[in-house]
């Protein structure tokens, strides 16, 4: 093959923009699948190709992913119908003597425990210890989807490279000016009900990544994953993305208040356990594993490729940059019900 490989994208959003953008840059041809006509022309005049559907556009994912050198799929963690539909794509490409390169992205939420925050867990996963990592639950966030693909891998063995990354929380302004999950779904709690909650006891921790940090990444994943035999990529499948700073959801209550009262919106900026009566207004149900969980890991992988987060701090990021976007927002947030790929 001469050049760089094709790439289809799958989720052009906050992540996906942003990976897009370093793609292109370093020369990349990109295929993004599109949901709306009206959408088409903003992304093929950044330099894409697109196709449009749905992630249940079966056959559509099925023959882009079939014509692709490269997948990525960013758009959530759990639809499991659209990754199958790649993996079909991927496996007539090896029935023709072809290799692919699929990234899926899935989340931190996997790797939660079982507490309710009281403490900072003394478990840190790390993505050059797999079976670490497959040793979580079956049942745990996402993890469903990445069981199937998990099959689907040792089934093509090596005439496929594919790996998922877990990202932590992501924050910092993407592209279009779009914004992240969890701290920005914790900010406007707190502008809609008076001051910064936390989830059950707060004290849990995770792991944090500004979303150009997370892009150069994927990059440098699909650097690797190009460059290194099939025996190798088949021997880990995971790649945790995290800049090394750990904070509680206590801690992120805290900043959130601390820069809400001094923009004015908050008289108090002390933070409060959010009661569940309350929970719909942050993440429902999965309120806890999303923002209530520990969720510790290490990105020995990528740091051992040379990967280097280069980014400002979380709390600088959402006081400069975040906040200014979430506190201009007219429309009544009432917290948030999609997928959480995180």
């Amino acid at each position: 093959m001469t050049g760089k490989g094709s790439v289809f994208l799958l989720g052009p959003g906050f992540i996906g923009l942003q990976i897009l953008d370093e793609l292109l840059k370093d020369g990349y041809p990109v295929t993004v699948l599109v949901r709306r006509e009206e959408a088409r022309a903003k992304l093929e005049k950044l330099g894409c190709k697109t196709v449009l559907g749905s992630l249940d556009d079966g056959d559509v994912i099925r023959k882009a992913a079939a014509a692709a050198d490269i997948v990525i799929h960013t758009a959530t963690a759990d639809h499991l119908p659209s990754a199958l539909s790649i993996l079909d794509g991927v496996d007539e490409r090896a029935k023709s003597g072809k290799s692919t390169i699929y990234i899926h992205t899935s989340g931190c939420s996997a790797i939660t425990d079982g507490g309710h925050g009281e403490r900072m867990s003394d478990k840190i996963y790390e993505d050059d210890k797999p079976e670490t990592i497959d040793s979580i639950a079956d049942n745990a966030p996402h993890r469903s989807i990445d069981l199937a693909i998990l099959k689907r891998r040792r089934e093509l063995g090596t005439k496929a490279k594919i790996s998922i990354v877990l990202p932590p929380v992501i924050y910092g302004v993407g592209k279009d000016n779009r914004l992240s999950i969890q701290i920005p779904t914790m900010a406007r709690f707190a502008l809609k009900h008076g001051f910064a909650g936390y989830v059950e006891g707060g004290n849990a921790v995770w792991g944090y990544i500004h979303v150009a940090d997370l892009a150069r990444g994927y990059l440098a994943i699909v650097h690797y994953m190009e460059s290194a035999p099939a025996e190798e990529v088949l021997a880990d499948p995971y790649f945790f993305i995290e800049n090394g700073e750990e904070y509680s959801w206590k801690r992120a209550a805290e900043e959130i208040g601390k820069a809400l009262h001094k923009a004015g919106r908050l008289s108090d900026p002390t933070p409060r356990q959010i009661p569940p009566e309350l929970y719909s207004y942050v993440f429902g149900e999965w309120s806890g594993p999303v923002v209530g969980r520990n969720a510790r890991n290490r990105a020995n992988r990528l740091r051992a490729l040379g990967w280097k987060p280069q980014e400002k701090s979380p709390w600088d990021s959402l006081a400069s940059e975040e906040l200014p976007i979430i506190m201009a927002e007219k429309t009544d947030f009432n917290g948030y019900s999609a997928p959480v790929a995180s």
